[in-house]
């Protein structure tokens, strides 16, 4: 169709060479790095901030995340400080291993896996599309973390009984790669956990033993859910 008014000529040639926002390139690049993503290990420092005493606890250790297939992320996260214990995700249920202790405990999250594993895929793997059905997402700012520039960006869950539980949560899109770099859960108590990734390895080789707990003779077993 040939445009005879030159203020439709104009319009139409503003549109074709409009620049993208910075939320969608920052969406590009994680739909990017969710296309072939199938795991990672790397370090990580986990500051949990309560707010009814305005007291911060932090942790560190490292994380192993592997997704065999779609909607199947398994994880396994052991803190060697301030206190050595080791947290594995898979099939909605989370264990817990207190090495001191010699004490793993169990929980099956029923229905609230769901919810648990939604949290877990922001960034890793899932593309934007899914993420669009689960949250409301805006552009808030670039900053850096760890001398890499990325992309902040907030998300708000658009279900109810996820809001219950989270606020928002706020995810740092690498601006080189688009992985995640930094992630923070926002409760409605106004409690926050601010997760930091370093040292990331994106596909390293991995196998599902390199996501489970490797437990020792002896260890005593619990379920306090029951």
């Amino acid at each position: 169709m040939t445009l005879r008014h030159p203020l439709l000529w104009i319009l139409a040639l503003w549109a074709a060479q409009a620049p993208a926002s910075p939320l969608e390139e920052a969406l590009a690049r994680l739909d990017r790095a969710a296309a072939g993503f199938r795991g990672m290990k790397a370090q990580i420092r986990k500051v949990s901030f309560t707010a009814l005493v305005k007291e911060s606890e932090e942790e560190s250790g490292r994380i192993t995340l592997f997704r065999p297939k779609p909607k199947d992320l398994r994880m396994l996260v052991e803190f060697d400080q301030p206190s050595p214990r080791a947290v594995a995700f898979a099939n909605n249920r989370i264990q817990i291993f207190y090495p001191r202790l010699m004490t793993v405990q169990e929980y099956d999250l029923g229905r609230q896996g769901s919810l648990v594993d939604q949290f877990l895929l922001l960034g890793f793997g899932t593309p934007v599309r899914d993420l669009r059905r689960a949250w409301s997402i805006r552009h808030v700012g670039q900053e850096t973390v760890n001398g890499t520039p990325a992309d902040r960006l907030e998300l708000t869950p658009l279900s109810q009984e996820a809001l219950q539980h989270v606020k928002t949560i706020e995810i740092w899109v690498s601006q080189a790669d688009g992985m995640v770099l930094q992630q923070k859960v926002n409760q409605p108590s106004r409690d926050y956990v601010l997760v930091t990734y370093s040292s990331i390895q994106v596909n390293p080789a991995l196998t599902p033993a390199d996501v489970r707990l490797n437990l020792p003779k002896g260890v005593k077993k619990e379920t306090p859910q029951r």
